[in-house]
């Protein structure tokens, strides 16, 4: 069909047939991918059709209007449109907004088009607008930068699709850009989509359901300068109902095409003064044989295969094994036969002769001897952000997070972290208390508000900004306050729970004492010392996760979907078992040397894997971002130094944790006189 030149993007029969073969690799559920499905199954578990009678209102929504260009969305009332609909939105159509949806600006609203079902409509006057000054630059700068207008129907995002072309993207342009080649002009010129073709596809069968089921919601944007006749239009009324004579281009029998003739441009009236826009729209019903559950096919049609994850799995798993091998030689060989001679050395001079691990035993477990306060802190930070992910990952897998809802994976993180609180306090009070320090309030303090203090302060700084150039995501006083009384009456208090637990709880016991002087240590090579031991060990942890990386990355940043959720908990037991394995290669390099201080060294060379996400990031930005104008690069740069910054917290927890149950190990197997 493909070959025959079968578009994949058609409501038709074939093109859905195809559709759904180029997408059976997703339409499958289970461990083992055996089970059949539809892609609603898949990616919103739970949501269930909704039927609509002949001539009931179905509201469109106005979401963003975003650009990959820069990462500053508006809201859609933010733009020189008609007025926000004062009719209040029915209950079954409500969505509570969450904590994420907050933090991401999503706020649906009702936008101004009257859509009712089944009853199609010609060019119908919506209002008129005025734009100038101030406005008109703006607008001339959001059509540069490539901003597109986001509206969902029945929950279905608007789709800009062409079966000549076999594509189909979501949201429509806020307008286009016409080179001087084009014009004639010595410059760019700028045009708007004032007028808007809706066409809603739904499927209809009284056999099985009362009603219809919407299947489709494309969009196609015209740019007309509307001719109006001399009549007196009031600025942003509503003109729907308002006789069609008035505007010749505009009646209920004709349908706007785009003419270059007729585009309009962005440029102040003939006199100077502000233009004037006509927003129009219609809209036709089509009936069509697609079955609701594969309405979201299309989104997805260009996607990488499954197929792709699998193989990024089956590396990162050659990464493991490769270690496991190297662990399982240091343990099963090296170690065997060290531990076995250290145990049959019966004189002084035989053990005075022999160099090794064996030797730094009264100095291995002697607790750090600068900032093992920061070193706790850290470990214990780590520990509760690995823990909210990896339940935020099993939620997800369990389908108790629905994709459809704007916020809500945010919104799972943000609660699980300071539902983690008790497991942060707790591994930190531990670890303190081996220590053999005794300032446990300072500690508790600390854990609780190290990291948040750090994430928040650099979002208060960077919502400075946001809020000055108008963004979406500029976040309220009212989130903020949310967000500090989760931390202070939630997070806090738990951590506090966890380090009481932590500081009754027997010191952590280990097989050798501690001498009362500090053994000597010698000249360590290069490549047990920082920073070229985190150089190593660094690379190995992110290289594992290096190519699912990519796809997060362009779903966060390219408003790409990503639902996949069982590959990213199986990516991050990888990540977990690389890390543990590097971590106890190099602290048995570095015991081998004789050089006994592996605390600091343990979470740091695993922690170096944040370095190496950051620079990726850079990379990334680099090559796939086209980002126009320095905010959207702070932007862009702030929130990955967040995400890195909690992914070498975690790294470095694993790689400590792991490094303090080898030495533990190793160490109880040797005769120590």
């Amino acid at each position: 069909m493909k070959a025959a030149g079968q578009d994949v993007v058609g409501m038709t029969k074939e093109a859905a047939e195809l559709r759904s073969y180029e997408l059976r690799n997703k339409k499958k559920k289970g461990l083992l991918k055996r089970r059949e499905a539809s892609l609603a199954q898949v990616l919103f578990p739970g949501a269930s059709p909704e039927e609509y009678g002949q001539g009931e209102a179905v509201p469109a929504f106005a979401e963003l209007v975003e650009s990959k260009k820069t990462q500053l969305p508006f809201e859609f009332y933010d733009l020189p449109t008609c007025p926000e609909p004062s009719d209040k939105i029915k209950k079954r159509f409500r969505r509570r907004k969450n904590l994420g949806s907050r933090l991401m600006g999503h706020d649906l609203k009702l936008s101004p088009y009257n859509i009712a079902t089944k009853q199609s409509k010609g060019c119908t006057p919506l209002c008129m607008v005025e734009i100038g000054g101030k406005k008109l630059r703006w607008m001339r700068k959001l059509v540069d930068r490539q901003y597109r207008i986001h509206l969902t129907l029945d929950q279905l995002p608007v789709l800009m699709r062409s079966k000549e072309l076999n594509y189909a993207v979501r949201g429509y342009p806020v307008g286009f850009k016409a080179p001087p080649s084009y014009t004639g002009l010595k410059e760019d010129e700028f045009y708007l989509y004032n007028h808007l073709k809706f066409t809603v596809t739904y499927r209809e069968e009284p056999e099985e359901f009362e009603g219809i089921r919407i299947t489709g919601f494309d969009v196609h944007p015209v740019s007309i300068a509307h001719k109006v006749d001399n009549v007196k239009v009031e600025e942003g009324k509503i003109l729907e109902n308002s006789s069609s004579s008035s505007f010749p281009t505009c009646t209920r029998d004709s349908s706007p095409v785009n003419e270059p003739d007729t585009y309009l441009a962005l440029r102040s009236g003939a006199s100077g003064g502000d233009m004037k826009v006509l927003y129009s729209y219609e809209v036709d019903w089509v009936e069509s044989d697609i079955p609701w559950a594969d309405r979201w096919d299309v989104y997805l049609v260009g996607s990488p295969d499954d197929e792709i994850h699998y193989f990024a799995i089956v590396n990162s798993l050659m990464i493991v094994v490769f270690l496991t091998g190297a662990v399982a030689t240091i343990l099963i060989r090296t170690l065997k036969r060290d531990i076995a001679g250290y145990n049959e050395m019966q004189t002084l001079e035989e053990a005075q002769e022999e160099t090794g691990w064996k030797l730094v035993h009264g100095d291995v477990f002697r607790p750090p001897q600068n900032n093992s306060l920061l070193l706790s802190v850290l470990v214990g930070t780590g520990a509760q952000i690995g823990s909210a992910f990896f339940f935020t990952l099993l939620a997800s897998m369990l389908r108790m997070l629905n994709p459809i809802k704007k916020g809500q994976a945010l919104t799972a993180v943000i609660m699980l972290y300071v539902l983690c609180g008790g497991i942060g306090g707790y591994v930190s009070a531990r670890l303190y208390k081996f220590c053999d320090a005794k300032a446990w309030k300072k500690n508790t303090l600390a854990t609780a508000i190290f990291f948040p203090s750090i994430i928040v302060g650099m979002f208060m700084v960077l919502n400075v900004f946001l809020t000055v150039v108008g963004a979406a995501t500029a976040v309220s006083f009212l989130t903020i306050f949310l967000i500090f009384f989760l931390w202070a009456c939630v997070a806090t208090p738990l951590a506090f729970l966890g380090s009481y637990f932590g500081f009754r709880a027997e010191k952590i016991e280990v097989p050798t004492k501690t001498n009362q002087i500090v053994r000597f240590i010698p000249e360590v090579p290069y490549y047990a010392n920082p920073p070229v031991s985190m150089f190593l060990a660094g690379l190995l942890p992110f290289g594992s996760v290096c190519i699912e990386l990519f796809f997060i990355m362009s779903a966060l940043w390219l408003h790409q979907l990503y639902y996949i959720m069982g590959f990213l908990m199986a990516v991050l037991l990888i990540l977990v078992a690389t890390c543990t394995e590097v971590a106890m290669v190099m602290c048995y390099l570095q015991l081998c040397v004789e050089d006994h201080r592996w605390w600091w060294k343990s979470f740091l060379n695993c922690a170096s894997a944040g370095v190496y996400l950051f620079m990726y990031s850079l990379w990334f930005l680099a090559s796939k971002l086209d980002l126009v104008g320095v905010l959207p690069v702070v932007v862009y740069l702030t929130y990955m130094s967040m995400i890195s910054m909690a992914f070498g917290l975690m790294c470095g927890t694993v790689g400590y944790l792991s490094c303090f149950w080898f030495t533990k190990t190793i160490y109880a197997a040797v005769k120590v006189d």
